[in-house]
């Protein structure tokens, strides 16, 4: 057992060592052992390439906003790591993480020693939150984010109202596959039996294998531009504004504080699936409540403008469609200014795509490390990079504190590359501003 929460951060990140090992027998073994806590929840499933997390947010401030108690269940962490499992936005306690770690513990010990083998790092943590949502503080509605892929993915033993699938890019392609449809296939792997699906999928082919599936399971399925379209776009100082057009009519004039053209699409499947659970008396939710819930709306590390004099930005663009969106974003909003960039990935990334789209964006660029197995090293990055002005430096803390420092009114600083180097970044610029 388990007698403070920085022995079960320990026995948590150690298993880690395990990697990733799909397949659902190890999570259908441990909710057996349960009485299958994940049976007891209302919840939406929400998978993809990119834009899952904002997803989540968006759709868990309407519902906050409606006035429903919103658990959420989301990867990887940006400020503590306990807010992998949040209430309404608010991280579970230290004490609440303990409990759940000494009601898991004995059954990994226990499936250590099975032919099936240990539960991974991210096994353990799906565990904790079926039992905490079902058995410690039950809530209105639990919305889970997919970890990795679909079909084998830990979060795929549940039962939803409603699934979304954000887009589809080529991440993870040693695991999920190497073409836009393999990748789809594991994707569309959350869609159930008959329980509608909403998409902002728009490649022909990745959308034909989602269509195939929807199709095999009986689930209805909404698309992007045919069945609602995001119409009227504006960028405004902090954040976006849009309208959403639908079979029924258009929604005007809607707001969102997250910056970026392509969060327009992740909160409108946001706004989707409220309006379904509202259609069908799942949960009321009004325009008004919509509208109020995605202005509020907050995530962590995407385009998030954490100083505004110098001006730096954090954003979490970890593969080559989030490079390609925080590229689009800076030559809008940012062409005027002279763009400094700190970047680091993983190095099973294809990071000569990443990085070429950032060399032909930034007047500076320094490529670093951080203290990760799947970390590239700043030389590796460096020497991909064809930028005539380019740096490296293993000491990421040290460069970040002198570009700060050394920041002129008409540049900006952008940090960005790896979830994982972002959430490290957070807790050090949190002493600095």
């Amino acid at each position: 057992m388990f007698a403070t929460y920085e022995e079960v951060l320990d026995w948590i990140h150690a298993r880690l060592k395990l990697g990733i090992k799909p397949g659902l027998k190890r999570m259908e073994w441990m909710m057996e052992k349960l009485a299958n806590p994940e049976r007891e929840l209302k919840a939406v499933h929400i998978g993809g390439t990119n834009g899952k997390g904002s997803t989540v947010t968006f759709l868990r401030s309407i519902l906050q906003a409606g006035g429903y108690t919103v658990g959420t269940f989301t990867s990887p962490y940006i400020e503590q790591f306990n807010e992998r499992i949040s209430v309404n936005g608010k991280p579970i306690s230290d004490a609440e993480l303990l409990q759940l770690a000494n009601v898991i513990r004995p059954l990994a010990d226990e499936l250590d020693g099975t032919e099936l083998g240990g539960p991974t790092e991210f096994e353990v943590i799906t565990a904790m939150a079926f039992y905490y949502f079902a058995k410690m503080h039950p809530v209105d509605i639990v919305i889970f984010e997919v970890g990795l892929g679909g079909r084998f993915d830990s979060t795929n033993i549940i039962q939803p109202m409603l699934s979304i699938i954000t887009n589809i890019g080529l991440d993870h392609v040693n695991i999920l596959g190497h073409t836009y449809e393999e990748i789809a296939f594991e994707k569309a792997g959350i869609i159930k039996q008959s329980t509608p699906v909403f998409t902002a999928v728009k490649r022909p082919d990745a959308l034909g294998v989602i269509e195939k599936q929807a199709k095999k399971m009986e689930a209805p399925l909404f698309k992007i531009n045919k069945d609602f379209t995001v119409e009227n776009h504006t960028s405004l100082p902090k954040g976006e504004r849009f309208s959403l057009k639908l079979s029924s009519g258009t929604l005007e004039e809607i707001e969102i504080s997250m910056i970026g053209e392509h969060q327009t699409e992740n909160a409108a499947l946001a706004v989707m699936a409220a309006l379904y659970l509202n259609e069908h008396h799942l949960y009321k939710l009004d325009e008004g409540e919509i509208k109020t819930g995605l202005t509020s709306a907050y995530w962590p590390g995407r385009f998030e403008v954490v100083s505004e004099n110098p001006l730096v930005v954090l954003d979490g663009a970890h593969n080559d469609e989030g490079i390609t969106a925080l590229v689009h974003e800076l030559n809008q909003r940012y062409h005027d200014r002279e763009i400094h960039i700190i970047f680091c990935a993983m190095k099973d990334k294809k990071l000569d795509k990443m990085i070429g789209k950032l060399d032909e964006v930034a007047d500076k660029i320094t490529f670093v490390s951080f203290e990760f197995p799947r970390a590239a090293s700043a030389e590796t990055l460096f020497n991909i990079s064809k930028a005539a002005n380019k740096f490296a430096n293993e000491d990421w803390q040290s460069v970040i504190r002198k570009e700060i420092n050394n920041l002129s009114a008409d540049s900006i600083l952008v940090i960005t590359g790896s979830l994982y180097f972002i959430s490290e970044v957070k807790s050090v610029l949190l002493t600095i501003y």
